[in-house]
């Protein structure tokens, strides 16, 4: 059956307003200009999408707008659903997605360009607090959980995973994103290259009907959801899960080794993928081989989307120059956020990206290398 939906609780609001307010302390300079305090006379851009990349995102503008006091960039984080609809819509001028558009559904959008942006992990954080080491699990073991045939702490697989752990005899509760979201997509497409019966019964995308589990909104809900159930599991993103203190599994690899969720262990995966990156920027970076030892295997580029055409020229300009800001300096505070800094062989191929925008200004001096 379908999961459910579960509302945001009173923990997971505090845990929210944490994360903001402490998000405000580690970007070290003021968020992005609200439009009531914007400069008369500013050129104003809107962009919407993933909630996994707000964090970095909002540092981003930031950063790019003290160096452009006649720009304002306003981004709402809606998740890539959200955001990929607006952009059909011509709502706004830029979308963030950390789901990469495939043939089909470009056939149904204005014509874009998809520039990876930055990449990091999915991560699994639960509610064990008896457990004194972190986590850990096995592809296999996270598929049955998610499926729904692994019910308790205690099931033999899980202990496998964890020798001499003393698990508790709870039983597991699954928590998932009930609005669009890339690292939903990010997830199932874990799932499915691990598995062929997620493969075939569930597959992978943005939204899903998923077997069993409870259902929120952004990070907030999925985990408000976890700290409120005993013997919760569910999926975030690493900046959130560092900023709320939440504890988080490590996964094994295809090399055998049990994997922490970093920005670093995110790089190795990019760079395991890296022929296949060079031939199509949207080749899935998750399960990498087992060359990879040190890759983490649940994880997402994610994706800026630019209209080629865009109705105004000026708002145009400022998109692509912010862009190139993201994929040149911008990856320096990466890493800060707990984000993976893209390869230069990815960051050159952007550049490549940008350029096929109509109007694009080869001699763009904001690319720094």
């Amino acid at each position: 059956m379908s999961g459910c939906s579960f509302p945001m609780s009173h923990r997971g609001v505090r845990s929210a307003a944490a994360f903001l307010t402490i998000l405000a302390m580690v970007a070290c300079h003021p968020g992005p200009k609200s439009t009531s305090t914007a400069m008369r006379g500013s050129i104003q851009v809107e962009g919407a999408g993933s909630s996994f990349v707000y964090p970095l995102m909002n540092r981003w503008i930031s950063d790019f707008q003290a160096d452009h006091q006649n720009v304002q960039i306003n981004y709402q984080s809606i998740g890539s659903g959200g955001g990929i609809e607006q952009l059909k819509n011509g709502l706004i001028d830029f979308a963030a997605s950390d789901a990469a558009l495939d043939d089909q559904q470009l056939k149904t959008m204005p014509a874009v360009v998809q520039i990876p942006e930055s990449a990091g992990p999915v991560c699994l954080t639960y509610n064990l607090p008896q457990l004194k080491a972190p986590l850990r699990l096995s592809s296999e073991t996270l598929v049955a959980i998610y499926l729904g045939r692994i019910k308790n702490w205690q099931d033999g697989a899980i202990k496998k995973d964890n020798p001499g752990v003393a698990l508790p005899k709870a039983n597991i509760v699954t928590a998932h994103r009930s609005d669009g979201s890339g690292m939903t997509n990010i997830f199932s497409t874990y799932l499915a290259e691990v598995s062929p019966e997620w493969r075939k019964q569930v597959g992978r995308a943005i939204s899903l009907s998923w077997p069993v589990g409870l259902g929120g909104k952004g990070n907030q809900g999925v985990s408000g959801i976890v700290e409120e159930t005993p013997g919760a599991i569910g999926y975030i993103e690493l900046a959130y899960a560092t900023q709320n203190h939440l504890p988080v599994a490590r996964i094994r690899n295809k090399a055998g080794n049990w994997i922490e969720p970093s920005a670093a262990s995110t790089t190795a995966a990019i760079e395991a993928f890296s022929n296949e990156l060079a031939k199509d920027v949207r080749t899935p970076i998750v399960d990498p081989p087992a060359s990879a030892k040190e890759a983490y295997p649940i994880a997402g580029l994610t994706f800026v989307i630019i209209p080629k055409e865009a109705k105004n020229p000026a708002k145009a300009r400022v998109v692509q120059d912010f862009v190139q800001y993201i994929i040149a300096q911008g990856q320096n505070v990466s890493e800060k956020l707990s984000y993976a800094k893209l390869p230069m062989a990815l960051r050159e191929g952007n550049e490549a990206l940008l350029a096929q925008l109509k109007g694009q200004n080869n001699q763009a001096a904001l690319i720094q290398k």
